[in-house]
């Protein structure tokens, strides 16, 4: 099973970033623009909270807010579990679920942002993994 190194060596290490003090209208512009689903609130350098279309949903449209006047820092999901760049895919996969989270910034040893990882990112390799186990079954079979 694959590391999240080896996921972000594949996928690349670009992560979004917000701050706290951002418009909730400002970081939705930036989602839009890069057609994701979250991004990572940054303050002195370090993850704080992450924030999503859903806690704009949740947090802003259905309590009547405008997004022009809340701050992000007043609705991201915060404390962020963020993990390391060792950890596996499985292993990941079940934080993900267990916390019912969709996205996880990764950390280097230094505890710097390093990378973030989706849920899609998972399981596009899991099934690249299975379908590679697949692959070689068949193969041995008709040889």
């Amino acid at each position: 099973m694959k590391t999240l190194e080896q996921i972000l060596q594949l996928k690349g290490r670009d992560v979004l970033i917000t701050s706290p003090g951002s418009t909730v209208y400002d970081s939705l512009a930036l989602l839009a623009q890069h057609e994701v689903g979250a991004l990572v609130v940054l303050e002195d350098d370090r993850p704080v909270g992450l924030f999503s279309e859903r806690d704009y949903a949740r947090k802003v449209i259905l309590k009547g807010l405008s997004s022009h006047d809340v701050l992000v820092g007043a609705i991201m999901a915060s404390p962020v579990i963020c993990v390391d760049t060792s950890l596996t895919v499985d292993k990941a996969m079940g934080i993900m679920t267990e916390r019912r989270v969709r996205h996880l910034p990764v950390l280097d040893d230094s505890a710097r942002l390093t990378g973030i990882v989706s849920i899609g990112d998972l399981v596009k390799d899991i099934i690249a993994e299975q379908q590679y186990t697949i692959d070689q079954l068949q193969h041995y079979i008709h040889s």
